[in-house]
């Protein structure tokens, strides 16, 4: 009885183990098989517009108000991309950083506002808010994500 007992518990968490293998999961499901670089979005930005990439790269920060939006590294030290996704939907672990993150989303370009993004204090922005920026950009609005 206790053979049979430590066997199913070591069946149980070999399996728990191969299914969190893969990183925590947020939002939908990962679609696309092949990954688009960050440089390469970077250096065309108009050619991805509207397209729906799946970038790989280290978490560079994460909004700490609603974990609402990622900094994916590019290539060089230099490069990086915005992930935003919808405030609720999917919110990013605020200890995130530094973890590898494959994301799935739509590339989109940003225009410059003048409107903060949340108004209470706890939530602003010391300097440029990454959500809201000062000059065109583009982003990526992440539909899922795979952090590891």
């Amino acid at each position: 009885m206790i053979k049979r007992t430590l066997l199913s518990l070591a069946i149980i968490l070999v399996l728990f183990s191969t299914v969190n293998a893969g990183g925590e999961k947020y939002g939908k499901e990962l679609t696309l098989k092949e990954k688009t670089s960050v440089s390469a979005i970077l250096s065309s930005p108009e050619k991805f517009d509207g397209q729906k990439v799946l970038v790989e790269g280290k978490i560079l920060n994460v909004c700490k108000g609603m974990g609402c939006w990622i900094e994916v590294s590019g290539e060089t030290e230099d490069e990086k991309i915005m992930v935003k996704v919808e405030d609720g939907v999917i919110v990013f672990p605020k200890d995130s950083k530094g973890k590898t993150a494959l994301v799935e989303g739509i590339v989109a370009e940003v225009q410059p506002s003048n409107e903060e993004h949340h108004d209470d204090k706890e939530h602003k922005h010391d300097g440029d808010d990454p959500c809201n920026p000062k000059t065109k950009t583009y982003r990526i609005n992440g539909l899922g994500a795979v952090i590891k």
